[in-house]
């Protein structure tokens, strides 16, 4: 299940071994009520540890719609918990510094799986930020996974919040790392300009002008100067630079923002991708997918042309990766996050069984 973006819950299943078997059997997706979103901003910038009664409120909220979504997608299959034997678990993102030693992610694994009666992973990032690690991103090993049939080298790019990109070698090997701002950059603006969450289809960014001169300032920030592996906060880019533009215009600039930033990744491949499969929200953004096809001189397509469903993917992975936990396998390696070796993570919480749950 993975709730990564403010838009809602995504939750699939997924009948898999966390290696090479994987057979994808329902999805569906519940949006946040505006209460909650509004919510959940609130809680951004929250230091491991430090869950304010307040975030705490908001984490049990969370929770429960996760339990929802879990209990309305086996009613549409007909199944019950008993035969589910693992949820994965992402929650909440609200602040991320591997840097500084931390990331954090609200949401409760243990109440989760007492609403659901069904075992929960949660947890995925910090053992790899202990173990000095970037702690994201994680989806990669199951992008390899999804690769194994593809014509390589070939990228995997998710448009979530952030962008971040996963290359997938001749030889089956992995590298991914963070590329820039995704969508939260521009739903931060269309929300503060109109009061709509996203800009549907890229519309109000193809009707404005780029700010050249902005998007050059923007890109000398000093995260596109650094090596992979590396990865971001969803505020990393915070600035005023575009405060007085127009609606269209401001649109127009921070998603040009996103392409640019995407282009500069492309520069750490180790070689020429035969294709690229865009993943997340942002490939609804047509503004955001005409720029990279016009942009990048290979094949560039949705995921969803290869069969699959571009809004279940990172649902999946979470599935995927909670899998690997239970098994022990590695869920992030020293190209894709920066941790010395490959690394298992997660959190178990048996349901029914009460354990400690804090921010760590």
């Amino acid at each position: 299940m993975s709730g990564t973006s403010l838009d809602g819950v995504d939750a699939a299943l997924l009948r898999t071994d966390g290696e090479g078997h994987i057979e994808r059997e329902g999805f569906l997706t519940i949006p946040y009520d505006e209460g909650l979103r509004t919510e959940i901003r609130t809680c951004f910038g929250t230091l491991p540890g430090q869950l304010s009664t307040k975030v705490k409120a908001v984490e049990r909220s969370l929770t429960q719609v996760h339990a929802q979504a879990v209990h309305k997608l086996l009613a549409s299959m007909k199944l019950e918990p008993k035969d589910i034997d693992l949820i994965g678990f992402h929650g909440q993102t609200v602040s991320h510094a591997p840097d500084k030693g931390y990331t954090c992610q609200i949401g409760d694994g243990e109440l989760l799986a007492s609403m659901t009666g069904i075992q929960v992973v949660n947890d995925f990032r910090t053992a790899d930020v202990k173990a000095g690690g970037q702690g994201a991103p994680l989806v990669p090993v199951y992008h390899q996974a999804l690769a194994s049939k593809m014509d390589k080298p070939v990228v995997f790019l998710n448009i979530g919040g952030v962008a971040n990109v996963t290359y997938v070698g001749q030889n089956n090997e992995l590298m991914a790392f963070d590329a820039g701002p995704g969508n939260a950059l521009i739903d931060d603006w269309v929300l503060k300009n109109t009061g709509r969450t996203f800009d549907a289809e890229g519309k109000i960014a193809m009707s404005g002008n780029v700010s050249e001169t902005i998007l050059k300032q923007l890109l000398l920030h000093p995260f596109f100067a650094a090596s992979p592996p590396k990865s971001l906060d969803r505020d990393a880019f915070a600035s005023r630079l575009w405060e007085h533009l127009s609606l269209e215009d401001g649109a127009a600039t921070l998603a040009s923002f996103t392409v640019q930033a995407i282009l500069k990744a492309a520069q750490y491949f180790p070689a020429q991708p035969k294709q690229w499969i865009v993943a997340g929200g942002g490939r609804h953004n047509l503004f955001l997918m005409q720029q990279l096809q016009k942009n990048i001189k290979t094949v560039v397509k949705p995921i969803d042309d290869l069969a699959l469903n571009g809004d279940a993917t990172e649902a999946e992975a979470f599935a995927y990766l909670a899998v690997r936990s239970v098994r022990g396998l590695p869920l992030s390696f020293p190209m894709t996050t920066g941790v010395p070796q490959p690394m298992t993570g997660g959190k178990l919480h048996t349901a029914g069984i009460r354990q400690d749950l804090t921010c760590r």
